[in-house]
């Protein structure tokens, strides 16, 4: 079985073909069988782990298994206690509610973070904070409305951890064996 871990770069897809002709997977990853074990949006960063191990793959994606994803998320505005709060505890949306997340404001930005190309451009005179999430199920773009749903923004994401695999050292673009 094959299980490789991948940092997908801002504005790739998540899948291995795309009529539009945009960045794909396959770009980056030359090798045949493995499929996605979910998915991160086109404009989101980060671990993306490929495989060709079926009950790897559901029991990484599938919400069921509650296989904890830890994301950073760059907001705009300063967070208060009450917002934290409320992420933390479940978050009301369109299509239910949230389980509750673990959630942890981060002094700034990670030391080890790249540089995205092309850069946040956040809006003059609005400061941005960094938040660590950590979810236990996977609902389309979540991040990105669970903080919205608390009056901040996501400018940037980039998911970190899934389960027990961790994006460690590797860049945008780079993948290795897990």
């Amino acid at each position: 079985m094959t299980t490789l871990l991948l940092n997908k770069p801002f504005r790739v897809l998540s899948q291995f073909t795309d009529p539009e002709g945009r960045l794909t997977l396959a770009d980056f990853v030359a090798q045949p069988g493995v499929y996605a074990a979910g998915r991160l949006d086109y404009d989101s960063e980060g671990l993306l782990i490929l495989t060709d191990d079926g009950r790897l793959k559901t029991r990484l994606a599938d919400p069921r298994h509650g296989t904890e994803k830890v994301y950073l998320a760059q907001v705009e505005g300063r967070p208060e206690v009450a917002a934290l709060k409320r992420l933390a505890t479940g978050v009301q949306l369109k299509d239910g509610p949230t389980r509750p997340a673990g959630v942890r404001l981060l002094p700034r930005a990670p030391g080890w973070l790249w540089k995205r190309e092309p850069p946040v451009a956040p809006r003059a005179g609005k400061p941005t904070a960094w938040l660590e999430i950590t979810l236990s199920e996977g609902r389309n773009r979540q991040v990105r409305r669970m903080t919205a749903a608390v009056g901040l923004p996501t400018l940037r994401l980039i998911r970190t951890r899934i389960g027990d695999y961790h994006l460690a050292d590797l860049k945008p673009g780079q993948w290795r064996q897990a």
